[in-house]
C-alpha cells in the first residue's frame, strides 16, 4: 500500500476545476465535470501511479440557492478531514475571475493549518491568462503554477513541484499489490447507502442527508475488518442512487449513473440496499437485473431494520406469533419478487442503530471465496445426472433436453458449457432448476451462474468432439466420426496426392480394399 502519509488534497472554492485537475492528474475520469457550481460533493480519491493518493473535494463556500444547506455543510466537513488527512494542498484558483474574496478566505484557512500548499491558477489557455496569473501572488502563498487542467498545459511542472513537495517515497512504501474484496453500495435514491457506508467505516466520511439525491461520485474508500484474529481488506464504492432511465433529468445526473454502473462493474461483490419500509419497488428489480447482467455476486440488503421493530412494537401484524416470524415471511415474499436471482443472501440492518451491519462483511468475505472456485468434472456431471433423474425436463415435440457433457469453462461469473441435444429445448423455469440445484450442491449462492449450450451438430462442427468424449455422464465417452468420414475430409482439404503421401497406411488399406471389390465384380 500507498504510505499514508503521501496523500494529497485539491481545495478551493466552487467551479474553479478541481475535477477536471483531479481526473487530469489521474489519467481517467473519475470525478463529474461540469459548468454547474457545487457538483461535486464528495470526497472523492485514487491512487496516482502508485505513488500518492489524491482526493477531490467539494468546493468551500457553495451557494445556498443551489446546494441544500445541510449538504453544503457536510461538504465543507469533507474539505476539513482532506486538509487534516493530506500532506500536500494544492489550492486551485479560477485565472478568469481573478481573486475573489472566497479565494482570500480559503487562503488564510490554509495558512493557519500549516500545510505546504502549492497555488495552481487554472484555467491559463493563454498568454492573456498567464499575465493574469501574477495577480495571484498576494495570496501570501508564493508564485502560482499556471496550468490548463482542460488542455494539459502546464501540468509536467505541477507533477514536478508535486514530486518535490511530497519528497522521495520512503523504503518499503512501494504498493504491494495486495488483493482487496471490492464492494459496492447500490440502490434507490435516499435508501440508506451513505448510512451503511459511514457505520461500516465508523466514521462521517460519506455526506448523509434526507435529500435525494445527495451523493452524485462513486466514492471509494479502503476497509480493514478484523475477525478471528485474521484482518481481511476491503474497498468500499458508495454509488449514487439509480433512478429509472426515464426519469434522470440532468446532465450530472446521467453521469452520476454512468459512474455507479462503472464502479458496478469493477466490484467482486454487491450489495443490493432495499429500503424496509418500501419493500422491493420495479426500481430494485430493473436494478438487480443489471447487476445480473454485470455477472456480479449479490447481497440483498434490507436496510431500516428497526422500523419494522418500532412498528411491531406499537402494533403487532395479526396471522404472525411474533417478528422473528414476520420477517420469515417477508423474506419468502422478497424472494418471490427477486425469483431470478441467484438465491442470495438477505440481511437485516439497520445503520441508524448500527445493527448487524458487519454481517455485511462477514458475507461479501464468505461470497468471495467462492467467486474462484473450481468444479470438479465428475462431481459436476453426476449432480447434473441427478437433477434429471430427480426432475425431467418437459417433453419439446418428442424429445427432452438432455445433456451429455458438462464443464466449467470459467469463474467471475461461473460459467458452464452444456454439451446437449437440442439447445432450445431448455425451458428458462428448469434453467433456474438447474442453478439452483449448483447453487446449493457447491455452496453458491449469490454468485450468477452462465449456462453455454452447445448443441449437438455444433459440436462436431466445431471440432469439439475430443474435448466432448473425455468423459460424458455416467464415464462414456461422446461418439466420434467414423474413419472413413475422417479420411474423406482430410482427402478433400489435402488432395488425393498428398493425403496418400502423408498416409501410407490409409493407401495401403485403400487398395485392399479396391482390390476385393474389382475382384467381386470380376466374379
Amino acid at each position: 500500500m500507498i504510505d499514508p502519509s503521501r496523500t494529497v488534497a485539491l481545495v478551493g472554492r466552487p467551479n474553479v476545476g478541481k475535477s477536471r485537475l483531479f481526473n487530469r492528474l489521474c489519467g481517467k475520469r473519475m470525478s463529474i465535470v461540469h459548468d454547474l457550481p457545487g457538483v461535486t460533493r464528495d470526497l472523492i480519491s485514487t491512487e496516482v501511479k502508485d505513488d500518492y493518493v489524491l482526493l477531490d473535494t467539494g468546493g468551500i463556500g457553495m451557494e445556498l440557492e443551489m446546494t441544500p444547506k445541510a449538504i453544503a455543510a457536510a461538504a465543507e466537513d469533507q474539505v476539513e478531514f482532506a486538509l487534516q488527512a493530506s500532506r500536500v494542498v494544492l489550492f486551485v484558483v479560477d485565472v478568469r475571475s481573478g481573486v475573489t474574496t472566497l479565494d482570500e478566505m480559503v487562503a488564510d484557512k490554509l495558512r493557519r493549518y500549516g500545510k505546504q500548499v502549492l497555488l495552481i491558477a487554472n484555467k491559463v489557455d493563454s498568454d492573456v491568462e498567464e499575465s493574469a496569473a501574477e495577480d495571484f501572488a498576494r495570496l501570501g502563498l508564493g508564485d502560482p503554477i499556471r496550468v490548463s487542467a482542460e488542455h494539459g498545459r502546464g501540468i509536467h511542472s505541477l507533477e514536478a513541484a508535486l514530486n518535490d513537495g511530497l519528497g522521495p517515497k520512503p523504503e518499503g512504501s512501494e504498493s504491494d499489490k495486495e488483493k482487496r474484496i471490492r464492494i459496492s453500495l447500490v440502490g434507490r435514491p435516499n435508501v440508506g447507502k451513505s448510512s451503511l457506508g459511514n457505520a461500516l467505516l465508523n466514521s462521517t466520511r460519506l455526506i448523509v442527508s434526507d435529500v435525494p439525491g445527495t451523493t452524485r461520485d462513486s466514492v471509494e474508500l479502503d476497509l480493514d475488518y478484523a475477525k478471528d484474529g485474521e484482518s481481511i481488506k476491503f474497498r468500499l464504492a458508495d454509488t449514487a442512487g439509480l433512478r429509472s432511465k426515464r426519469k434522470v433529468g440532468d446532465p450530472v445526473e446521467y453521469f452520476s449513473n454512468v459512474r455507479t454502473q462503472h464502479s458496478l462493474e469493477r466490484s467482486d461483490v454487491v450489495f443490493l440496499v432495499i429500503d424496509a419500509a418500501d419493500g422491493v419497488t420495479k426500481q430494485d428489480q430493473a436494478l438487480a437485473g443489471d447487476i445480473m447482467d454485470a455477472g456480479k455476486a449479490i447481497v440483498i440488503v434490507v436496510n431500516k431494520y428497526d422500523k419494522i421493530k418500532e412498528r411491531w412494537d406499537e402494533e403487532p401484524v395479526n396471522g404472525f406469533k411474533n417478528l422473528k416470524h414476520f420477517l420469515t415471511h417477508y423474506e419468502t415474499s422478497l424472494r418471490k419478487q427477486l425469483f431470478f436471482l441467484p438465491d442470495p443472501p438477505v440481511l437485516f440492518v439497520s445503520a441508524l442503530k448500527g445493527f448487524k451491519v458487519e454481517s455485511l462483511l462477514e458475507a461479501a468475505a464468505g461470497i468471495e471465496a467462492s467467486l474462484d472456485l473450481q468444479l470438479p468434472t465428475g462431481r459436476l456431471n453426476r449432480l447434473v445426472q441427478d437433477l434429471f433423474t430427480a426432475r425431467a425436463p418437459k417433453m419439446v415435440g418428442i424429445k427432452r433436453f438432455k445433456v451429455f457433457y458438462a464443464v466449467q469453462t470459467g469463474s467471475r461469473p461461473l460459467r458452464l458449457r452444456f454439451y446437449c441435444n437440442r439447445i432450445e429445448r431448455l425451458d428458462p423455469t428448469y434453467r433456474r432448476y438447474l442453478e439452483k440445484g449448483l447453487l446449493h450442491e457447491f455452496q453458491l449462492k449469490g454468485c450468477p451462474i452462465r449456462f453455454d449450450l452447445v448443441g449437438k451438430q455444433k459440436r462436431y462442427a466445431e471440432g469439439e468432439d475430443n474435448e466432448v468424449g473425455q468423459s460424458g455422464l455416467g464415464g462414456k465417452g461422446a461418439p466420434r466420426q467414423s474413419r472413413e468420414i475422417q479420411d474423406k475430409h482430410r482427402r478433400k482439404k489435402q488432395g488425393d496426392k498428398a493425403f496418400e503421401k502423408k498416409h501410407p497406411e490409409q493407401r495401403k488399406r485403400i487398395s485392399q480394399v479396391k482390390a476385393a471389390h474389382n475382384k467381386g465384380t470380376r466374379k
